[in-house]
């Protein structure tokens, strides 16, 4: 998917930036079509992995970047084994651009090639506009469609402790994932947040609860086990895709018990997973963020239950 969003960043920090994206796959590829990353003169990022694939083509897009002109897409078939040394058995191909400004988008699709627009490419776009439908990422016709890509997932993460930090470090750069970071006020974050991820200070978190989206996943791990215990109640009472609560067998039999005087039924209190993560990797706070993120990109897709009567 194409992330508008780290493009315009890029070129806001650094005006002229080429993009390398798996264009095609035969056979073993070390990434999947779509797969992309940003070159400009010193620096990248992202990936399209593959470690002599990338540092080849990254040195092609800086080739790129340092001509006057640059008039159409480069686009390069790479047998990976015979041309690189590579184990994977396959080729790709890699399409690159060099952007100075943000490219138009169609009904949430990004589409681009030399010459005039096929008609292979109209009926895409066209299915985009009056169906909604959003084609996957390739060639199409000789020319590179692409959706826009969107957050199919809310995460929200209430504190911003060590382990807030490092659950919002781990999450930030994965895709399809918008963070909101919430806490009790500015001081409590850090001077530099990951990029894209919405910081919320809130005097009184819990009432920001109350207006959360029904579809969010929610990981609750505050300075205060009775905000804890608010933050569970009012989620319970919004509804929710998802709810991870930090903490120890004895904290959750606890709050069971009070969730329960408070009027929940033992089923929705249920599908609070607590304690969250894998124990086995250790109590480090980025031991603890890789655990919780394993486990939130297992968990399969749910609708979100709403608010009870």
């Amino acid at each position: 998917m194409f992330d508008l969003n780290t493009l315009a960043a890029a070129l806001a920090a650094h005006g002229r930036v080429a993009r390398v994206v798996i264009a095609g796959v035969e056979g073993s590829s070390p990434r999947e079509v779509g797969a992309s990353m940003l070159v400009w003169d010193r620096d990248q990022s992202g990936t399209i992995g593959g470690g002599a694939l990338e540092y080849e083509a990254a040195a092609k897009a800086r080739d790129a970047l340092a001509s006057s002109r640059y008039p159409a897409p480069q686009v390069e078939r790479v047998a990976l084994g015979p041309s690189l040394g590579q184990c994977c058995g396959g080729a790709v191909v890699l399409w690159t651009d060099v952007f100075e400004a943000l490219p138009g988008v169609e009904a949430g699709v990004i589409a681009r090639g030399p010459g005039a627009m096929p008609l292979a490419v109209k009926r895409v776009l066209a299915a985009a506009r009056g169906q909604g439908v959003r084609p996957a990422a390739g060639l199409v016709a000789g020319w590179l469609v692409e959706p826009v890509a969107e957050a199919e997932r809310q995460v929200w993460v209430w504190g911003a402790g060590h382990v807030g930090r490092a659950l919002v470090s781990v999450l930030a750069p994965l895709p399809g994932i918008a963070v909101t970071w919430v806490d009790v006020g500015p001081e409590r974050f850090p001077d530099a947040v990951p990029e894209g991820v919405t910081v919320v200070p809130a005097r009184d978190p819990a009432v920001l609860a109350d207006h959360a989206p029904v579809g969010a996943e929610h990981l609750v791990l505050t300075f205060s086990h009775a905000l804890d215990l608010e933050l569970c109640h009012r989620l319970l009472n919004r509804g929710f895709r998802g709810l991870g609560l930090i903490g120890s067998a004895t904290k959750w039999g606890r709050f069971r018990s009070r969730l329960m005087a408070l009027g929940h039924e033992s089923a929705e209190i249920g599908r609070i997973r607590c304690p969250i993560g894998d124990p086995s990797l250790g109590k480090h706070p980025q031991a603890i963020a890789v655990g919780v993120v394993a486990e939130l990109l297992r968990t399969p897709k749910v609708a979100a239950r709403e608010k009870r009567a």
